[in-house]
């Protein structure tokens, strides 16, 4: 008896646990995802491009991405994106079809999408890289270093 009291108390618990944990994380989406979130209700965009190997995106993951405040910040106010800027996937977004193109001639190749949105005039791409798009997926911002966790704070409540 006292077993099975046990077991149903276990069930009754860890599912509150893991509701508690789900504000500690930024709900993360993919551009497929993204893609249907904006149709169902416009709002801001963050898109965050990040490699295995970039020593200032795992930096930013550590710290400015688990912040409490910028987590509440970006899941209220943000569809908040992260990519991998080598992913082989290939992603369909508003009806086009996207893949990493370098993939076939580079060993680490860098996929469409952040190159498109995430390039600038005179530069080469680098990371990490951060957008952040209006309501109407228009660029307000663009950010190409690393940020504390004080900076990234400030970017997202400017905008």
């Amino acid at each position: 008896m006292i077993k099975n009291l046990q077991i149903l108390i276990l069930f009754l618990v860890l599912p509150v646990f893991g509701y508690a944990q789900k504000g500690d994380t930024i709900n993360w989406i993919d551009f497929e995802q993204l893609e249907d979130s904006l149709e169902l209700k416009p709002k801001k965009t963050f898109i965050y491009f990040y490699t295995d190997w970039c020593v200032y995106c795992k930096k930013m993951d550590r710290n400015a991405f688990k912040d409490p405040e910028i987590i509440k910040k970006l899941n209220s106010d943000y569809y908040a994106v992260k990519m991998n800027a080598e992913s082989t996937d290939t992603i369909t977004f508003e009806g086009q079809k996207f893949y990493n193109q370098q993939a076939e001639s580079m060993r680490n190749g860098i996929h469409q999408i952040p190159l498109l949105l995430a390039s600038r005039e005179k530069h080469e791409f680098s990371l990490p890289a951060i957008l952040i798009l209006d309501k109407k997926f228009n660029v307000e911002n663009r950010e190409f270093e690393y940020l504390t966790t004080k900076k990234m704070l400030e970017l997202i409540s400017y905008n």
